[in-house]
């Protein structure tokens, strides 16, 4: 039996279980829990009404946070050549191809985001069962499958988040630091929000977002009303 700690049951008093918060009401009670030791990220969940079996109605993409992830991204770039290089001024952490996927195949992965070249998916199509499970595979939806590898590198390194359904029909996204100022918390929030709204599938039936879900790594979920 997993017991909570007494800071997070401290946290739990707080919230009204029966009440959904503003988003600047939620964000200024997820201020006021008892702090961790270091500068816990902050979340967001989003259940949708989806049927995560159907394939056409998995929500995958990426989206730019306004105001930053406040932390240090690490970017691995498959490209050659020219592409290569212009990855590597944009600030990619590691840039290769063949070899790249060897080291990671062999277990490497200290890394949070994967950009690939197009036709350097030959390579990276071997790592599926690596990546996969992290979520860290390449995709054309996510902006990480891209010609344009070194925008990519760019929007990722300035706190561009991926996101993707998991098997119980949400979708979860850092979307800052706890040492954040309200306002720019708030502004993360909203900006993925909103794009997750507009990322409605056609086939999806009933409401699309039926829950939304505030918290920081150590901290009770506040519910939010984004009506």
């Amino acid at each position: 039996m997993v017991v909570a700690s007494k800071r997070y049951r401290k946290g739990a008093e707080r919230v009204d279980a029966t009440k959904l918060y503003a988003l600047k009401e939620a964000v200024g009670l997820l201020k006021t829990f008892p702090p961790a030791k270091f500068d816990e990220t902050v979340e967001v969940a989003i259940h949708l009404g989806i049927d995560p079996k159907k394939s056409d109605q998995l929500v995958r993409g990426a989206v730019s946070l306004p105001k930053g992830l406040g932390k240090s991204i690490r970017v691995v770039v498959f490209a050659e050549g020219a592409r290569a290089e212009e990855a590597k001024a944009a600030g990619a952490d590691h840039v290769g191809s063949e070899d790249l996927a060897k080291r990671i195949n062999d277990g490497w992965t200290d890394f949070d985001v994967v950009i690939a070249a197009p036709d350097m998916m030959k390579h990276v199509g071997k790592l599926g069962k690596v990546l996969g499970p992290q979520g860290k595979m390449p995709s054309p939806k996510s902006g990480t499958v891209t010609a344009e590898v070194s925008q990519a590198v760019r929007e990722f390194k300035a706190g561009k988040v991926e996101f993707r359904t998991d098997a119980g029909g949400s979708v979860h996204a850092p979307v800052g630091k706890r040492s954040f100022a309200p306002e720019d918390l708030e502004a993360n929030v909203g900006a993925f929000v909103d794009h997750v709204r507009h990322m409605r599938p056609a086939s999806a039936k009933g409401i699309f977002i039926k829950k939304v879900v505030l918290s920081s790594t150590m901290s009770p979920g506040v519910p939010l009303d984004l009506r």
